[in-house]
């Protein structure tokens, strides 16, 4: 109805995002006047110079165009500033409101998560539950690792001791049955070794010559 009335329409508000890049623009235009400028003053400085004493008027107002451009240069530079603190303003501002968008669905997410937990009694009976069958599990595997019949009770220290006995027993006997092993010598023989006749073992050419030489 107002806007039959000759009510205006209100604008809806712009984005950041929009308001940024307008920001931009004005920055980008105002840069490129400060150039332009730049480059006025420096003709114009280069006027005065180039009249100097011999031609006052052109000189003087050579230095007055380079004033007022100096005078507009500054005041761009002002406006530049602003703008520029207010584009970041922007930037910033823009920064917090995604960062809080994405804290805000990782906290829907986070409480649809402990939601499908459930109850803190639940999880901890949970974890009882894990616990004890963690410990069932551990006494079936020490039962089944351990042989069967073996007794696992047995002290070491005994069977150390027994063990030396039976050697200490062994070397009894060895050092017992030296004697009888030297008696099972052969006997030393006590007949006269039977000898050959000299008579047979001489040659007959040797016993001629034995007769000759008596």
């Amino acid at each position: 109805m107002s806007f039959l009335f000759g009510g205006k329409k209100k604008n809806a508000a712009p984005t950041a995002g929009e308001a940024i890049q307008k920001l931009r623009e004005t920055e980008e235009m105002l840069q490129k006047k400060t150039d332009f400028l730049e480059g006025k003053i420096t003709q114009e400085l280069m006027t005065a110079k180039k009249a100097g004493t011999k031609n006052k008027r052109v000189a003087l107002n050579a230095l007055k165009r380079k004033k007022r451009y100096e005078e507009q240069l500054n005041k761009i530079d002002g406006t530049l500033c602003t703008i520029e603190f207010q584009r970041e303003a922007l930037e910033n501002a823009s920064t917090n409101t995604e960062i809080l968008k994405t804290m805000g669905f990782a906290a829907k997410a986070l409480e649809g998560a402990h939601k499908e937990i459930g109850d803190i009694d639940k999880v901890q009976d949970l974890m009882d539950d894990i616990q004890e069958q963690q410990e069932l599990a551990n006494e079936i595997s020490e039962a089944i690792s351990n042989p069967i019949g073996f007794n696992q009770d047995v002290d070491e220290d005994e069977l150390l001791a027994e063990l030396e006995g039976m050697e200490q027993e062994d070397m009894d006997e060895q050092l017992l049955n030296i004697p009888s092993a030297a008696l099972d010598l052969p006997s030393v023989p006590t007949a006269q070794p039977a000898t050959t006749t000299h008579e047979e073992e001489e040659d007959p050419d040797m016993a001629a010559l034995a007769a000759w030489a008596t």
